[in-house]
């Protein structure tokens, strides 16, 4: 089974659906577009950050959720940024905050109007 990402005219993922393999001798991505009447993209399931979980080929940085943008120029799949003050790492294509998340086991949200993480 593969997932396929179904993209809007501004290419952000409006739906996910799990469909043929490629290995199947059909080009799903194209097929999908003409059923569904959107641009269509593979993703892969296991891929976040530019890694496989189960150490295979990563496929387009990360796994297409609603409401993530297929970039072009990236071939790959950018969730909403989670704050303004976020910045796209280039090589994951994931948010990361301004500062890194503190290092100990306890439990902290971010707070925008201090740009700081908070100890919850």
């Amino acid at each position: 089974m593969a997932y396929y990402a179904l993209l809007n005219a501004d290419n952000i993922v409006t739906r996910v659906i799990a469909g043929a393999n490629e290995e199947e001798g059909t080009n799903w991505e194209l097929y999908y577009s003409g059923l569904f009447k959107m641009n269509c993209r593979r993703t892969s399931y296991n891929t976040i950050g530019g890694t496989h979980r189960l150490n295979k080929t990563p496929f387009r940085k990360n796994y297409a959720g609603i409401g993530y943008t297929y970039d072009e120029s990236r071939d790959a799949f950018i969730p909403p940024s989670p704050h303004p003050s976020w910045v796209l790492n280039e090589e994951s294509c994931l948010w990361e905050a301004p500062k890194p998340f503190p290092d100990d086991s306890s439990f902290y949200l971010w707070d925008e109007s201090t740009l700081n993480w908070i100890k919850r």
